[in-house]
């Protein structure tokens, strides 16, 4: 178990955020298998404060969701202390994570995402306002090793963070410069872990598996994980995670019949939480997560990501053979994103000096978080 704040954290097993992904039926999908803390899709900070109707609409909680999680963007400090202090008033949130991670080019470029650790000042600024109106909630940050081997940032963001007073520091032990290409360098995260002791460090990169959560643990000494890409399409996951950590046998992976009906119950939650029309369209994604390594013909999957209605998707999977077992090599199958490496975005001037007075309005952008 992990603490994040007063918040118990058992097993010691973060969803990481990701943008389309850990809405309210997925993260509902993955607690059926087990406890933790499940982060929703990230919101900005500045289309809270402004009552924009999509991001209102993104930070509403259903009522048994509990602990309620979300994570926040944004590079104005004043907006993030709003939107923090409405959150803590108006949605009764149980933690707040604040996205510094983002890699993407159309927030880079502006100074945004992983890109703001780089500007001490702001960072500083804005950590700071979210834990001065947080009251009792735990506010934590995620963040990258920086933007690229040449401009770190996740040791002064973490010592920064923790003298703001964060509930703990998750690490995705990438820079932005590799975006989720190579290898996570976990020693990263064991040096992170030795300068804030005893604030929790929680690791994030490359956690396929049960297996692979644990040896990061063991590796680094962090606090807990935080998982990403390795439960699309695998929500059973968290069972098994579960086990791991309470150190009891982890049950059979699913065969392709109960994969299927697993599919079939997360486009009924999508569709009954978002309509038929977008319900169905968010589905679309996640067919070819489900069936990474499984022997399914290019004729279903391709009809599967276009699939127009539940009676639809109920009618592809009657053609499956339920009986086929989880293909182990699936196991370790990259899900989601796989780009990098790529030159990072900033603006011109950027790493002349570790402050900033102004920040382009346009690093308001709400993007995937990374």
């Amino acid at each position: 178990m992990v603490r994040v704040g007063p918040l118990p954290v058992d097993p010691p097993v973060v969803l990481a955020p990701m943008a389309g992904v850990t809405n309210a039926p997925f993260r509902r999908m993955c607690r059926r298998f087990g406890a933790g803390l499940y982060v929703s899709e990230m919101i900005g900070a500045r289309g809270l404060v402004e009552g924009n109707e999509k991001t209102l609409a993104m930070a509403e909680f259903p009522p048994d969701e509990d602990p309620r999680s979300i994570q926040l963007y944004g590079t104005d400090h004043g907006a993030v202390g709003e939107a923090v202090a409405m959150l803590v008033r108006d949605r009764a949130v149980d933690h707040i994570d604040l996205n510094f991670g983002c890699p993407m080019p159309k927030v880079t470029r502006h100074g945004g995402g992983a890109a703001l650790p780089w500007k001490l000042d702001r960072f500083e600024a804005i950590v700071t306002a979210a834990v001065d109106n947080a009251a009792s909630v735990p506010v934590t940050v995620k963040t990258r090793m920086g933007l690229d081997d040449g401009h770190l940032t996740y040791e002064e963001a973490g010592l920064i963070a923790r003298d703001a007073g964060v509930a703990a520091v998750a690490l995705h032990a990438r820079t932005a410069h590799q975006l989720y290409s190579g290898t996570a360098r976990w020693e990263v995260i064991a040096r992170l872990v030795d300068i804030l002791d005893p604030l929790p460090v929680l690791g994030n990169g490359d956690i396929w598996n049960a297996a692979d959560a644990v040896e990061m643990m063991a590796r680094t000494g962090c606090s807990g994980v935080v998982v990403g890409r390795g439960c699309l399409g695998r929500p059973w996951l968290f069972r098994d995670l579960a086990a791991a950590f309470a150190g009891k046998e982890i049950e059979p992976a699913p065969d392709l019949g109960e994969v299927g009906a697993m599919m079939q119950l997360h486009a009924c939650l999508l569709v009954e939480h978002f309509g038929p029309r977008f319900g169905i369209n968010l589905f679309r994604r996640h067919p070819s997560w489900y069936l990474k390594g499984f022997p399914v013909g290019p004729g279903v999957r391709d009809r599967l990501s276009r699939v127009s209605s539940l009676d639809e998707l109920a009618e592809l999977v009657t053609t499956f053979d339920g009986t086929v077992p989880f293909p182990e090599e699936a196991n370790h199958m990259v899900r989601g994103h796989s780009s990098g490496p790529r030159s990072v975005k900033v603006p011109h001037g950027w790493y002349d000096t570790r402050t900033v007075g102004e920040l382009d309005a346009r690093a308001e952008v709400v993007v995937s978080g990374g």
